[in-house]
């Protein structure tokens, strides 16, 4: 996608052998070639959006409403299982009050029949609560198999979006896959002309500002990232090319037009 005009602008730092060699010039021009490169890189990355994140969350809404029926068979097999329990404790109930009835044709007394009366009416009372049960458990799985059919047509929904925004994702990193490559290859490329001191301190940088410039140039003598006023004598120093200066206010490193048209010329 990059044009052929923006490829020749391109700084051209020559290749040294040693990093001794490298002068405080050639490391701020390095510095704000590497700035111009990843700043094309972060373009890149930012018309992809927030689509990676879209995907992962919608990957991880998937994920949970597959978990969350899963759970919902896992309790709707446990009713199941648990009416099966009170029917076949009814059926027991059942016979146990035949069997008490027909003992109590062949009683000796009272005490036994009132004993076995007992028995038939707890029974009874037993049937009573296995049908509850079984009414409670019903009704419980009927509620269930409803959350179950609302979340497996949410999941179907999701899946679609996931299909669609993974395909949006996958049309624009075709696009600017083998761009963003060579420009990360030319990243590398100038990192070779920094010490790892200042690429590391370059780096932390860009990770704490918010449009991740860490190398400005000074505009209208103020920071080009704070536009906070720098100082005369800074001025001067970042001009002579003797040292690299940063913001007192920002953190920024600040390089002078001078590198800046030489970058762009």
């Amino acid at each position: 996608m990059a044009s052929k005009a923006k490829e020749k602008k391109e700084p051209k730092v020559p290749i040294v052998p040693t990093e001794e060699e490298v002068t405080i010039e050639k490391k701020m021009t390095a510095l704000y070639s590497l700035q111009q490169i990843d700043s094309q890189i972060d373009k890149i990355r930012i018309i992809r959006g927030e689509l990676p994140l879209e995907v992962q969350d919608l990957e991880d809404e998937i994920a949970g409403l597959e978990t969350r029926i899963s759970n919902y068979q896992d309790e709707t097999e446990q009713m199941k299982q648990q009416i099966a329990e009170k029917k076949n404790a009814i059926k027991d109930s059942e016979a146990l009050i035949k069997k008490y009835e027909a003992q109590q044709m062949n009683v000796r007394n009272n005490r036994e029949y009132d004993s076995l009366t007992k028995e038939i009416e707890f029974q009874n009372l037993e049937i009573q609560l296995s049908e509850k049960r079984i009414k409670e458990f019903t009704f419980k799985s009927e509620a269930i198999a409803e959350e179950i059919e609302k979340a497996r047509k949410l999941l179907e929904e999701r899946i679609n979006d996931l299909e669609l925004k993974k395909g949006e994702l996958k049309d624009i990193v075709a696009e600017t896959e083998k761009e963003e490559q060579d420009l990360i290859a030319k990243s590398k490329e100038y990192q070779k002309y920094i010490e790892d001191r200042l690429l590391a301190a370059y780096t932390r940088i860009r990770k704490n500002v918010r449009n991740g410039l860490a190398v400005v140039h000074i505009e209208r003598d103020a920071c080009g990232g704070c536009f906070n006023t720098i100082p005369p004598q800074h001025q001067l120093d970042i001009r002579m090319h003797k040292k690299i200066i940063v913001c007192e206010y920002c953190g920024r490193i600040l390089v002078d037009h001078a590198i800046v048209e030489k970058v762009n010329s």
